[in-house]
Parts: C-alpha cells; sequence; structure tokens
C-alpha cells in the first residue's frame, strides 16, 4: 500500500463509524474510495454521481436543508453524510458546499456488504450519538477491569527519554551530565546501536577506585552485553529479569532504539503507590512534613490509575477520599496542638471535593459550621485551626483558593445560624453573587467534626429551594452559560489567547456544563445527593429526568472525564503542572469524534433544560 493510500486507510480507521471494522475489511473498503474535490457552491451531494454514496469529509463544509431548504444541518472536518446508505426511497435531504471541500465517498453497496459480513460494524454503523458514547465508555472500563498492576507494560512506567552518550565520550564529562539530569545511569551508543551502560556504581568502582586518567572514554568502564526488554513486555516479567539476573536497570527498546531505562526503583515505587497505602500512610502521620512528602506521591497515583484505565467517576472518589483523609488528619493535629475546640464544630468541603469528583491536586473549597452555642471569643480558636488546616492543604499541593472560598475567611466560619441565613438569602433573593457561589457552597459535604450540625441546614435549604421557581429559573440561566465548545459546523471552538491559544477547556466547557445540570435538579427537585452522577441519577430515578438522557448525559462526562485525566498525566509525566486545556489536534480521528458526541449531548440536554424550566423568566 501507498503512502498516500496507507494514510487515506488511517483516516477512515480512526472515524467513528469505521472503528469497529476488521482490518481486511478496511483494506477492502478503501480500494472502493472514490476522492473528489468540491468547490464553494456546488450541490451537495453531486448530482453527477448517479448512484448512492456516504460521503466523509476530510476538510470543508457543507450546509444540508429538508424538502422546504430548512437548514437542518452544517457537516465539517471529520462529518459524514450516511442517509443515503440508510434509506430505500429518495432521501429529501440536499445542500450545497460553502467552504471548498476535499471528501471521501464509498458506494452504498459496498457499505452494506461489510454490514452483512461483520456484526460488529453493522452494529457500529446503525449506532446513534449516544450508543457511540455508551460504546466508547465501555471498552475503556472493559480494558481497566482487565488490567492490574503487574500487567502494565514497560512503556507505561519509562516516563522520560533515557540519556545517552556516544562511547568516546570522556568519563568525567558522562558524570557532569548525569547530575545535572539527575540521573543514576546513562546509556552507550556507537553507531547509533546501544553498546553499554554507566551507572553511579561503575563511575565509583571503576574509575574513581582506579584513578583513571580525566580522559578516558566510557567505553572503557561501561558495562556490556546488556540485558533489554521491548516495550511491550509486561511489568511482570520485567520484575522477574531484574531479580534473576540481579541488576538495578533494563534498558526499555523499540524497534532497536532504546526509548526508556526501566530501574528496581521504577518498579517498587509503581508497586508501592496506591490509593490504600496512602491512606493508611496519612492516618499514621504525625507532622505536616509528614503528610507533605505523602501527598507528593498523589500525582504518580494518578498516573498510575490512568494507566490502568480507571474510570473518571473512580479516579474522581478515590482522590476525594485521599483529600478528605489529608483535611481530617490536619484537624486532628490541629486540634492536639489547640486544644479541645470549644464548641462542636463541622468542616465541610466544597467544590469538586465536595462532589468527590477531584483529581489529584486542585485549589481549596471549604467552610466551617459552628454550633450556635459558640461564644464571643471563640472564634479565635477555630481561625487558628481554620489557618493551621488551611496552611497545611496548600503546602501538599491544594493551593489556596483564589476566590478565597476557604474556612479562613471569617464570612465562611459562622455559626449554623448565620449559614441558615446565607442560604435563605442566597434562594430568597438570587442574585449574581449567589450563582457564583452556588458552584462551591451548594455542593457541600461534611468531612469531619459533627455532621448533624450541617444536615439540618441542609434539609432547609433543599427544601426552599424546591419551592423557589424564581431562584431556581436564576439557576438554570447560570447553568446555560457554561456552553460546549462546539461550532454550528460541528468544529471545535477553541481558544485564542497568547496562554492556552488553540486549545479546548475541557472542565469548564465540558466537565461543568455538566455539573451545572446535576445541581440545577438536585435543587428543583429536593435531591440529597452532592455527587453529580449520582444527581442525575436521582433525577431519573424520581422522574424528572429520562432514563436515556441520565445515562447519556453520565456516559458523557465519564467520556470528557477520562481524556482531561489521560491529559493531566501526560503533562505529569513530563514534570509538567496539569491543565485543563486541551489540544484537538493531539486527538486522534476516533477521539474528536467521540469528544463531539459529548458535546452534542451536553448541547440536546441544556436545550431539554432550558423547555423545562423556561430558563429567562425571572419575572
Amino acid at each position: 500500500m501507498d503512502i498516500e493510500l496507507q494514510e487515506i486507510r488511517d483516516f477512515v480507521a480512526q472515524h467513528v463509524l469505521f472503528d469497529e471494522l476488521p482490518s481486511a475489511l478496511l483494506d477492502r473498503l478503501v480500494n472502493h474510495l472514490t476522492i473528489r474535490y468540491l468547490r464553494r457552491g456546488q450541490v451537495f451531494p453531486p448530482v453527477e454521481i448517479a448512484d448512492r454514496q456516504l460521503y466523509l469529509l476530510r476538510s470543508g463544509a457543507v450546509e444540508l436543508r429538508d424538502s422546504d431548504g430548512n437548514l437542518i444541518e452544517k457537516l465539517a472536518e471529520d462529518d459524514s453524510f450516511i442517509e443515503q446508505c440508510l434509506h430505500n426511497n429518495k432521501v429529501d435531504i440536499s445542500g450545497h458546499v460553502c467552504e471548498d471541500c476535499l471528501v471521501y465517498h464509498i458506494p452504498c453497496s459496498i457499505i452494506q456488504k461489510m454490514r452483512a459480513e461483520s456484526v460488529d460494524f453493522d452494529k457500529q454503523f446503525s449506532n446513534s450519538v449516544e450508543q457511540r458514547i455508551k460504546n466508547a465508555v465501555s471498552q475503556g472500563q472493559q480494558r481497566g477491569d482487565t488490567q492490574s498492576a503487574m500487567h502494565y507494560l514497560a512503556r507505561d512506567l519509562t516516563d522520560r527519554d533515557p540519556v545517552i552518550v556516544p562511547s568516546n565520550e570522556t568519563v568525567v564529562n558522562t558524570a557532569r551530565l548525569m547530575t545535572e539530569e539527575n540521573v543514576s545511569s546513562v546509556l552507550v551508543v556507537e553507531n547509533n546501536k546501544l553498546v553499554g551502560m554507566i551507572t553511579d556504581r561503575d563511575l565509583r568502582r571503576r574509575y574513581i577506585a582506579k584513578g583513571l586518567d580525566k580522559d578516558t572514554p566510557v567505553s572503557k568502564i561501561m558495562t556490556t552485553n546488556l540485558i533489554t526488554i521491548e516495550d511491550n513486555t509486561m511489568l511482570s516479567e520485567a520484575l522477574i529479569f531484574l531479580t534473576r539476573h540481579q541488576i538495578h536497570h533494563l534498558p526499555v527498546m523499540k524497534n532497536a532504539r532504546p526509548i526508556g531505562n526501566l530501574s528496581v526503583s521504577d518498579v517498587i515505587r509503581h508497586l508501592s503507590t496506591n490509593s490504600a497505602f496512602i491512606a493508611s500512610d496519612i492516618e499514621k502521620a504525625n507532622s505536616i512534613e509528614a503528610l507533605v512528602h505523602i501527598s507528593n506521591r498523589l500525582p504518580e497515583l494518578h498516573l498510575q490509575l490512568v494507566l490502568a484505565n480507571t474510570s473518571s467517576r473512580q479516579v474522581g472518589q478515590i482522590f476525594s477520599m485521599l483529600t478528605d483523609s489529608l483535611t481530617s488528619r490536619l484537624l486532628e493535629l490541629a486540634e492536639q496542638e489547640l486544644g479541645t475546640p470549644p464548641v462542636p464544630y463541622v468542616w465541610l468541603a466544597g467544590g469538586s471535593q465536595g462532589r468527590n469528583e477531584q483529581t489529584s491536586h486542585s485549589d481549596q473549597d471549604n467552610a466551617l459550621f459552628i454550633d450556635d452555642a459558640m461564644q464571643p471569643g471563640d472564634d479565635e480558636y477555630f481561625s487558628a485551626l481554620s489557618q493551621f488546616v488551611s496552611d497545611g492543604l496548600n503546602a501538599c499541593g491544594y493551593v489556596y483558593c483564589p476566590g478565597d472560598a476557604m474556612a479562613t475567611n471569617p464570612q465562611w466560619r459562622q455559626t449554623v445560624s448565620v449559614w441558615r441565613d446565607y442560604f435563605n438569602n442566597w434562594i430568597e433573593k438570587p442574585e449574581q453573587k449567589a450563582l457564583m457561589l452556588a458552584s462551591i457552597f451548594f455542593d457541600l459535604r461534611p468531612v469531619y467534626g459533627d455532621v448533624s450540625l450541617f444536615e439540618s441546614v441542609h434539609a432547609e435549604m433543599l427544601s426552599n429551594a424546591r419551592r423557589n421557581g424564581i431562584f431556581i429559573a436564576y439557576m438554570v440561566a447560570n447553568a446555560l452559560t457554561h456552553r460546549p465548545p462546539l461550532g454550528f459546523f460541528r468544529n471545535f471552538v477553541l481558544i485564542h489567547d497568547q496562554e492556552h491559544d488553540k486549545t479546548l477547556d475541557v472542565k469548564h466547557r465540558g466537565i461543568v456544563p455538566i455539573v451545572d445540570v446535576g445541581r440545577v435538579y438536585a435543587l428543583s427537585e429536593g435531591l440529597n445527593a452532592i455527587n453529580t452522577s449520582e444527581r442525575i441519577e436521582a433525577a431519573c430515578a424520581c422522574g424528572a429526568m429520562s432514563q436515556e438522557m441520565s445515562e447519556n448525559l453520565i456516559d458523557a462526562l465519564e467520556y470528557i472525564g477520562n481524556l482531561r485525566n489521560q491529559h493531566q498525566v501526560e503533562l505529569i509525566r513530563y514534570g509538567q503542572k496539569a491543565d485543563n486545556y486541551l489540544d484537538p489536534r493531539k486527538l486522534s480521528g476516533l477521539e474528536r469524534g467521540h469528544l463531539k458526541d459529548a458535546f452534542s449531548i451536553i448541547k440536546s440536554m441544556q436545550d431539554v433544560l432550558e423547555q423545562r424550566y423556561q430558563a429567562g423568566r425571572m419575572v
């Protein structure tokens, strides 16, 4: 297969319609594919093509209209027009090319034959947007179910390129390079072939101890006859090699080229870092310094969970649980230092932690409810307590809230009665401030202390919110300000600024819209759930949302959350700060297609929300 045809095959294979097509059928499909350029203004589908075709847009844009001339859809890059292959009768859809297009088209007769030969392809071809997302999520979960810690591949643990030197490099320069790169070993190559390795031990025993000249080349002291492994070697096999041969490093090869250098410490670090071990270590920690040391392991845990295809819902639960543990331990240490609290209190987490939807590190959102028996002067204790905990969380990587929504702020460290008044005022007199605070304080969850102090306020808040249609209308209008980044052409609407140019903010434009929907349903129906998926499930259970829409939203949340986690751990692997700005150019065609499907589901749900609660009628 020539290079151009191979490139076309790769594009088709990554399309959401054809990713389930067996390789042999895919090759046949590409052989029946025709490439055509369509000029702006040209009729679509082209009138000169008499038989029915399936069209894939490689570039450009097309407008589609019904028999009355009404615009019904716009197609853009990666989109498909399959209607002619779905109906035997004449399709009353026509259109025109609004941007010069490169299209691939395949006769429907070929498509029908392949549907008959492949059950999976037939299902995929007839699937809706919603079913495609459900399948994508399901496939990721199935991969995760079969992958344990020892089933990781060697390439999954090589988080940086190996440091390599030529065989004629001096030992002195090599040692200097090892110091600069902060590595304990380097690989040695000659004529682009791996010929040896230098380790810290080699430098001590074979160079310093023997007093060799400073111009000695590394070839004189390197270890030769290396044992190597391929990048697809399982961790269990790598561990056997390390143990059996009593070695500390294993070069990882791909296509006869070293891509990593796996060490014993890499394996030990991987096997010892899991949520159960970390939670146990948190309970035993007796200082902020010890908790900081433990929290430094969280990015590694994040990496492992994502490599094991752990669902984003589970990732959120695990990290929120660990943040709860860190917070509780800090509160215990604070009480040891400050003494017994003067009156009962409860510490609450808000935002993503409150919803059990955190990733490895995020900013703080918290509050303090204090018993009404609080006396003048008691706040000195609770102020010191809050500062101790907030400073400890910041030291552990949970930075101070930019909006100061923390218990260190006296406004959010109040008695139960004051908090009751807060919620009543926000609901009875909805304004922009209340809407801004809703994402934090309407998602509060107790973490430590006397939970009963929160329960009565929370129950009253839900009851009042449910009865107040004006407040709910404001909440709906606010939720609809966070729209998915999908243009009319089903193309992504990207950020255009210097810092995050040509990226998608998958948190605020993908995850937050679903979180907002879940919160609206929880408040409007008086649902006690805090987690977004649980809110959506509860809305379905009480009849406020259909089973289909509930499942679709949860699938969309899971898919976008998975992409976000994969993006974040990729940054973590290379020592960068995790963020939410995803470059769609780095996604495969299949991933882009599924992401567009997920955004389409969100848009549909927002349309339903707007109609159901008549957003904007706030008079």
